[in-house]
């Protein structure tokens, strides 16, 4: 690489919908940035949407990023590229936002050539891969089995840079990936244009929540990034915002439980003698970033639809409650129990579960409170019953009805009415989902996995379609 050289690349946001800002755009390509890549989704919400294959996000506030980028992309002539396209990066997800762009590109008059990058596995292909020894469990998942990958509805592989690299070299204006590692995203325009990979895959690191690795994560929405043969240099694209060592460094911790290793598609990066720098009152620079190839592997996620699930939702200002909430918690679920098992025939209620969570109280970590904790001023009681069809978590929760708005906490005295916050107050939620697959998959090609579809605007819209494996 040239000493001389300095790519510079937009992370306009840490997801695409989460509001990019068209001033921080125009500064970032004031200062000569060269392309522009953001994130679209992760697993953080669940395994829904790569089971149903449908975004979290808003249509219109996906639409409204992504014509901000696309009339960029056409001024400047700069790239535009998306990882994990739709929340999470399955063929279905990543066909939603295609359409989009398309609609976009229609709109704005301009014909984009669109990369596709797909990464969604067919189960066969999955079984042989296993059953030849190359699928590994990441904790706490188990060995992988056939009727496991049966189960699954969507399998995605997550990728790494090299099929960005390969559609960046194509000619590609816009590439909408699968699901990608957020980093790769990122990390990918630097390497292709000959960035050293240790610097390339931090700055990507740093970056892949946008402006979350700045002093004040609420100024602004993006970052510029700047890479050349020694490291890296990460400003906010807001001039009201400063990076500082420790808001960058600290980056590193962001869903990693290694601050100096970082396990990506081909390699980690290892970052234990990174030095971090204030280069001016509002840049960080960072040296010393190293890239560790290894044998090339690929994540695997894999989402299933599994029971069906209603609700009811009350709020308890009961001091009798409110002065045990751990024991009424305990008894009223025992009840709960009783009361089901007493109502549905034990040959109709098959495999069923009823939860209480206790929100003011234990609600998110399950775990009793300290023996000295004072009892908050009420608390919300979510209902939550798990049964094989909707209709029997219906029944199961229209059993318990009674017992919920009005169990005492001390029997025998006058019964309570707790504050119900619906009616009907039972809500069907429908089926649950899960992830499956949460596996690493040893190649020795990494598009072993990967096809790439070239979609030419300037072909009238879809006519240009070619699907390469």
């Amino acid at each position: 690489m040239d000493t001389n050289v300095k790519i510079k690349v937009i992370v306009p946001c840490g997801s695409l919908g989460s509001g990019v800002r068209e001033e921080e755009i125009a500064y970032g390509l004031k200062q000569g940035a060269q392309a522009i890549a953001t994130d679209a989704g992760s697993t953080d919400s669940g395994a829904a949407y790569l089971a149903l294959g449908k975004s979290k996000n808003n249509r219109g506030a996906v639409k409204r990023d992504l014509t901000i980028l696309m009339k960029a992309q056409a001024a400047a002539g700069v790239p535009i590229i998306v990882g994990t396209a739709g929340q999470a990066g399955g063929d279905l997800n990543l066909a939603w936002t295609r359409d989009i762009v398309v609609e976009v590109a229609n709109e704005l008059g301009i014909s984009p050539k669109i990369g596709l990058i797909h990464c969604e596995q067919d189960k066969e292909t999955v079984k042989r891969l296993n059953h030849a020894g190359r699928i590994t469990p990441l904790p706490p998942s188990t060995a992988l089995d056939d009727d496991t990958v049966d189960s699954c509805a969507h399998i995605v592989a997550a990728l790494g840079v090299e099929p960005f690299v390969a559609a960046l070299e194509a000619g590609a204006d816009i590439v909408l990936a699968g699901r990608a590692t957020d980093t790769a995203v990122i990390a990918a325009f630097p390497i292709w244009k000959g960035a050293p990979w240790g610097p390339s895959w931090h700055a990507g690191k740093i970056a892949e929540c946008g402006v979350q690795c700045t002093e004040n994560p609420a100024a602004g929405s993006g970052v510029l990034l700047t890479i050349d043969s020694a490291g890296f240099e990460v400003e906010p694209l807001s001039l009201d915002n400063r990076c500082t060592p420790q808001s960058v460094s600290g980056h590193m911790l962001y869903e990693n439980t290694d601050p100096f290793r970082l396990i990506e598609p081909g390699g980690v990066l290892e970052v234990s003698s990174a030095e971090y720098e204030m280069l001016n009152e509002r840049t960080v620079r960072v040296t010393g970033s190293r890239w560790e190839p290894q044998p090339y592997t690929m994540k695997l996620e894999g989402a299933a639809a599994g029971m069906y699930q209603t609700i009811m939702l009350v709020g308890v200002q009961d001091p009798d409650v409110l002065s045990d909430i751990d024991g009424f918690h305990d008894r009223l679920l025992d009840a709960l129990y009783t009361r089901t098992r007493q109502c549905i025939p034990a040959d109709e209620l098959g495999e069923f579960h009823i939860s209480l969570r206790m929100y003011g109280w234990n609600a998110v970590t399950g775990l009793k409170p300290p023996a000295c904790t004072p009892p908050p001023p009420e608390v919300g009681i979510l209902f939550v019953s798990t049964a094989a069809t909707q209709e029997l978590a219906d029944e199961i929760a229209h059993a318990c009805n009674p017992y919920f708005f009005h169990y005492p906490s001390i029997l025998g005295k006058e019964l309570p009415s707790y504050g119900f916050a619906f009616t009907p107050a039972d809500i069907p939620r429908g089926q649950i989902y899960e992830f499956k697959l949460n596996h690493v998959v040893r190649l020795d090609d990494p598009f072993e996995l990967v096809s790439t579809e070239w979609l030419d605007l300037s072909k009238n819209s879809l006519a240009g379609v070619k699907r390469n494996a």
